[in-house]
């Protein structure tokens, strides 16, 4: 498993051969949590407060890893 932290909250992830699997999402106080998985490799959670984003996407193409997009408005 992996946790990834952000601004909006932390998301812990498992990463398989398959796939990725979302294990948790936790927002930070103000914050709201979303998900989504197009297809089985991607997983998108986005935590969104009134002025903040923050957007992990979990991916094992071409390898296992996360990134995260925080946005401010």
């Amino acid at each position: 498993m992996h946790t990834v932290p952000s601004q909006g909250g932390r998301a812990t992830v498992r990463y398989g051969s398959r796939g990725v699997c979302l294990i948790s999402a936790v927002p930070n106080r103000g914050f709201k949590t979303t998900t989504s998985q197009p297809s089985a490799d991607t997983l998108t959670v986005t935590f969104t407060s009134d002025d903040h984003r923050s957007t992990i996407t979990a991916t094992i193409e071409p390898g296992a890893k996360a990134s995260v997009r925080e946005t401010s408005f």
